[in-house]
């Protein structure tokens, strides 16, 4: 099975990556990007029996290894056989 993964920091969380991106759009003459946030996206490949059996092990997955719960959300996007 294959699925995608989206994590992001919480929206009261700073994004020090994304206020740099930020500021070079600005240099670089796009004015018209008032903010902008940095994700990260996993595409994971994985055995399972069955698309709920691969939710269990990715939420498991993301809550120990690909997203720190303190200061990140996740969503599991897409699974697919």
């Amino acid at each position: 099975m294959k699925a995608t993964v989206h994590v992001k920091l919480k929206r009261d969380v700073l994004d020090p990556q994304g206020k740099a991106i930020q500021r070079a759009c600005a240099a670089l003459g796009y004015d018209a990007v008032r903010d902008i946030r940095q994700d990260k996206l996993f595409e994971v490949e994985l055995d399972a029996h069955d698309e709920t059996a691969a939710r269990a092990l990715l939420d498991e997955l993301c809550q120990k290894l690909l997203a720190n719960p303190v200061i990140e959300d996740y969503r599991v996007v897409a699974v697919e056989a």
